[in-house]
């Protein structure tokens, strides 16, 4: 049985890849596939798909800088939009209730406001997969989109204390003891090296902190989180995140088949699930409306928004909460899930191609953008550069300092990471939080002295429409990127770099090159040594 559930997976998510379209997609609806041929939801499956959400937020609490939540942008926008949502859906709802429509026509308002609220959460999975295939998670807003996320999460959580009655346990105190353990924790990460060790250590620490909230009643995914945010200083925590990455993809794809697995709808619950998912632009333009309000950029609002625009997997816990509690029919669990599967595809499609449509509609957003913009979102500038690396990784940093002791401070980085930035700035690095992608930032930024631009980034898409960005400013400087693949190479030649460094091939010839030097060395030092004897 677990062969024809990753086969017909596989199946489902290659085909979605063909033709150009995210995974998740395929599994989603490998699920419905498989319910319809007769298969239900598992123990098995149900761990797994737990275990996806539970890494997950454990990974993404690596990345987050608690201080970041305390932002108007991103505490009020959560809250107001909540609060809003609810306030739309209950008057959808009581419209439709006078259309004697099945399942909506007996609602009370009081299971309005429950379904508003249930449908007022965004995906963290397809949020935060969506942003992660595109290399955005540590954006301006990457970053703003996972902060409500984590705004809403804990929400969800209140809402289960409320819902179940269920007070967490007087131990519950004791959690705060966590934080002067951190230290602890911490070196344990340090001292777990970089080998099988390392994503085992991730787990357990995922699943430990899991199994340590549950025990004292509070939500065990909270747990994980809140692990994840106490190891988010360590050294290590970049490299466990990716450690634990495959495993994350893997446990994922068990949540995706498990959505389509829950239930099998009627057409009516389809129609319903339908009528939700009209409901997505209204989500996008509350989003929007109040990130503008906030003072973001109106790519910043129009991104994140866009990303925000699906429905949760909390969602569906807090229906499944309601239905056992007795506020709600089953029928509502299937309704929600149909609408999560609906949002996903349709979330998912359109950001893919967000990018490209942004430049085509920037001039009509730019209307709505505040006079005076955050502190945060003013556009930085750069003095007597001439190359620029973009893309401050592992590979980035080797370039800016390689090319840094040739050129001297004519040489400049950029990373859309701030963090990263900031701590760069403070070894004397000339460095700019900037993300490559965003055409404003080009039309803002001088670099009319910039000779060569270097793409030292993972994704040959993103690499790709960073070109097409330069050349549409009338950047006339040279391009010089990297890839991992020879076709890799090829594609990016073709979409007007000058130049592509393979990854592994040309790391093998440098390392080649400076171990040739070492023989160059024993040539002089030998006749000096044949002389002495």
């Amino acid at each position: 049985m677990e062969f024809i559930l990753l086969l017909i997976a596989f199946i489902f998510g290659f085909a979605c890849k063909i033709i150009k379209m995210p995974p998740l997609i395929g599994f989603l609806a490998a699920g419905f596939v498989l319910n319809a041929m007769g298969y239900t939801l598992g123990a098995g499956l149900s761990t797994i798909a737990n275990l996806g959400i539970t890494v997950m937020l454990f990974t993404i609490g690596l990345k987050l800088n608690i201080k970041d939540l305390g932002k108007t942008e991103i505490w009020f926008t959560s809250l107001a939009h909540a609060l809003v949502w609810v306030l739309i859906v209950c008057l959808i709802i009581l419209l439709f209730i006078n259309l004697s429509l099945p399942l909506i026509s007996d609602l009370t308002i009081q299971q309005a406001a429950l379904i508003g609220f249930a449908f007022s959460f965004s995906s963290t999975v397809c949020v935060v997969k969506t942003l992660e295939e595109s290399g955005e998670s540590k954006t301006r807003h990457g970053k703003v989109a996972i902060g409500i996320l984590i705004i809403q999460d804990i929400l969800a959580v209140l809402f289960l204390v409320a819902a179940t009655g269920k007070l967490p346990s007087i131990y519950a105190l004791g959690l705060f003891l966590l934080i002067p353990a951190t230290p602890i924790l911490r070196k344990l990460l340090e001292e777990a090296g970089h080998g099988e060790l390392l994503p085992l250590s991730g787990l357990v620490f995922a699943l430990g902190g899991y199994f340590l909230f549950e025990l004292v009643g509070v939500k065990g995914d909270l747990g994980a989180l809140i692990i994840g945010i106490l190891l988010a200083r360590s050294t290590k925590a970049a490299e466990l995140s990716k450690s634990l990455l495959s495993f994350k993809d893997l446990f994922l794809i068990g949540f995706f088949l498990s959505i389509g697995l829950t239930a099998m709808p009627t057409l009516n619950m389809v129609l319903i699930a339908l009528l939700f998912s009209l409901l997505l632009p209204i989500k996008y333009l509350l989003f929007f409306s109040l990130f503008a309000g906030a003072g973001l950029r109106s790519r910043t609002s129009y991104l994140t928004s866009l990303v925000m625009s699906n429905y949760s997997e909390f969602g569906l816990i807090v229906i499944a909460v309601a239905a056992s509690a007795g506020m709600l029919g089953n029928d509502w669990l299937v309704v929600m899930a149909m609408s999560v599967s609906f949002s996903f595809v349709i979330s998912s499609v359109l950001y893919k191609r967000s990018h490209k449509l942004y430049i085509k509609i920037k001039d009509s957003l730019k209307r709505f953008q505040l006079s005076k913009v955050l502190a945060e979102d003013q556009y930085p500038s750069m003095s007597e550069a001439e190359v620029l690396v973009i893309g401050m990784g592992r590979v980035g940093k080797g370039a800016f300092k390689a090319l840094n002791n040739t050129l001297g401070n004519v040489v400049w980085g950029m990373d859309a990471d701030s963090d990263r930035v900031k701590s760069l700035k403070k070894r004397g690095q000339n460095t700019i939080v900037g993300d490559g992608e965003n055409i404003d930032l080009w039309e803002n930024l001088d670099i009319s002295n910039i000779k060569l631009v270097l793409l030292a980034l993972p994704s040959i898409d993103d690499s790709s429409s960073i070109t097409a960005q330069l050349r549409q400013v009338n950047y006339k400087g040279r391009i010089a990127a990297i890839a991992r693949y020879e076709d890799e190479v090829e594609f990016l030649l073709g979409e007007g770099v000058d130049r592509v460094f393979n990854f592994f091939n040309d790391a093998g010839l440098g390392f080649a090159e400076e171990s040739i030097s070492l023989l160059d060395e024993m040539e002089v030092a030998q006749p000096s040594n044949a002389k002495d004897m």
